[in-house]
């Protein structure tokens, strides 16, 4: 992802799909298995929501 950045790329890599279902999909033969998923292209930043609130470590948190 690095590399695609580098030349201008975003990049949007995805986890927690379903690994059989593409697998089966794109890689029939079965020697091929997906890990993640990463969407490459020109995003167009104004249409990004912002970020939505975060909790601080001390509120999400407790050290015991």
């Amino acid at each position: 992802m690095i590399a695609a950045r580098s030349i201008g790329l975003d990049c949007g890599p995805m986890s927690g799909f379903d690994n059989d279902l593409i697998d089966r999909e794109f890689f029939p033969e079965g020697c091929i298995k997906s890990n993640f998923l990463c969407n490459l292209g020109y995003g167009d930043a104004g249409k990004l929501f912002p970020r939505s609130p975060r909790l601080s470590f001390d509120e999400a948190c407790t050290l015991v």
